[in-house]
């Protein structure tokens, strides 16, 4: 494979992160930065001795083979079709788009395109949610009965950032929606949750919710549960329980598990919890990355199209109509 050159859209930190990820990578000859705060780009590609665009749109006029966007999630849908109008691959990180009218608009823009489109869902590039997939896959662990799944927080974004965020569910729930669906190969049928406020006002103000319950009915039965929080004090918590007939896996069930029993005897990790998201999925994020280079020159399929980002997100907007509605939502009343 010869080296390509590869762009990057939006340079706050996981932007920022992926650059230096990229920079790293075999087959990578060179970055190319760009943000709307052009002296944000200015300073990322200063720091990792990459170079800058002055803007997207000059970015997306340079001579790059490929492009990751990280920017707003308002301006996924014109990026990822600006891209693929010029030939040019795209990884963008989730949401397509802000809303279902909007992704829809772009799965339908790219669906017949010879040119890929990866959706950024990178614990399916973790070594644990692979091996609990490998596990279902196997019939190891029986019939799957029951699934529970967490994404709880430390600590809440700024509040600037929730307006903008799409709401717990289509932020942070969408994970595990994804993985959810992509560990069993099966399909959410139905979902019923309810939600509460009880941290910082700016919650309730935009319509969000700080914590979230979620029960999922999938296609052959199984139960699944989501637990969703903004304040989790004992640390970034994100795990993933298949339980089967025959046996269990388990993810996220580490030495860095913010779990703390009060078992008589039992001893404590000594190591701390994760901080966030980006120091648990670092090798996962680069995994995907690496990935994603090898479905841009063609060796490899993509393992994320549009087509999957779109069902997690139905599934996320169930959720809403669900809590909004305080009943249970199938997902046929929702999908397109």
């Amino acid at each position: 494979m010869s080296p390509i050159t590869v762009g990057l859209a939006g340079t706050g930190r996981i932007g920022a992160s992926h650059a230096e990820s990229l920079k790293s990578l075999p087959g990578v000859a060179a970055v190319l930065v760009a943000d709307a705060d052009a002296e944000r780009a200015r300073a990322t590609a200063d720091k990792l001795e990459i170079d800058f665009a002055a803007d997207v749109e000059t970015l997306l006029a340079a001579d790059i083979d490929a492009l990751v966007v990280t920017t707003a999630t308002d301006s996924h849908p014109a990026l990822i079709t600006a891209a693929v109008d010029r030939g040019i691959p795209v990884f963008c990180e989730k949401p397509i788009a802000a809303d279902i009218l909007g992704t829809l608009a772009v799965v339908e823009r790219v669906r017949d395109s010879r040119v890929p489109v990866q959706i950024g869902f990178q614990r399916r590039f973790d070594a644990g949610y692979r091996a609990a997939r490998a596990a279902v896959a196997s019939g190891e662990l029986g019939w799957i009965h029951t699934l529970r799944a967490t994404t709880l927080d430390p600590a809440p974004p700024p509040a600037e950032y929730i307006p903008r965020s799409g709401g717990l569910y289509r932020d942070c729930g969408v994970h595990d929606f994804d993985i959810i669906r992509w560990v069993t190969g099966r399909e959410v049928v139905e979902v019923y949750t309810t939600g509460g406020n009880r941290g910082e006002q700016f919650f309730a103000d935009a319509g969000d919710i700080d914590t979230a319950a979620v029960i999922l009915r999938l296609d052959d039965g199984a139960l699944a549960t989501v637990s969703l929080t903004r304040y989790n004090g004992a640390g970034y918590d994100v795990r993933l329980e298949v339980l089967g007939s025959l046996g269990n896996a388990i993810v996220g069930l580490d030495d860095r598990a913010p779990l703390h029993s009060v078992e008589p005897g039992h001893p404590q990790s000594p190591l701390p919890a994760y901080p966030g998201f980006m120091d648990r999925f670092h090798s996962a994020y680069t995994e995907e990355l690496a990935t994603f280079l090898e479905v841009a020159t063609g060796r490899q399929p993509n393992p994320c199209p549009p087509a999957e980002a779109l069902e997690a997100f139905y599934i996320a907007e169930a959720c809403e109509l669900s809590r909004h509605q305080g009943k249970p939502v199938r997902l046929a009343e929702i999908r397109r």
